[in-house]
């Protein structure tokens, strides 16, 4: 299951920041529907990514119904991202053989 999409990236400041991109609600709608065939738990989806030419492997966190795809320092730095930037992801979901 793949996806291109565009989202803002947020800060969230808990106990120590971290950065996602809200998954929009029309993708997020379809990931629920295979959910069950690629959580290993907890409702946290399994996904490979890409931003420009950075590739990554990470999981979606169930948030309001919709999903949030975490950003690493890994994945930020090379393109200086930072919050409110927009950027454009490439994400597969990985379904569980």
């Amino acid at each position: 299951m793949e996806f291109v999409f565009s989202g803002r990236v947020l800060e969230w400041r808990g106990p120590s920041p971290y950065y996602f991109v809200p998954v929009p609600d029309e993708e997020s709608a379809d990931i629920r529907e295979v959910a069950a065939m690629a959580t290993y738990g907890w409702g946290v989806i399994p996904v490979e990514a890409r931003i420009g030419e950075v590739a990554f492997e990470t999981s979606l966190f169930p948030k309001d119904g919709g999903y949030l795809l975490p950003l690493k320092v890994a994945v930020r730095r090379p393109h200086r991202l930072s919050a409110g930037d927009d950027v454009t992801v490439e994400m597969t979901v990985r379904l569980r053989p």
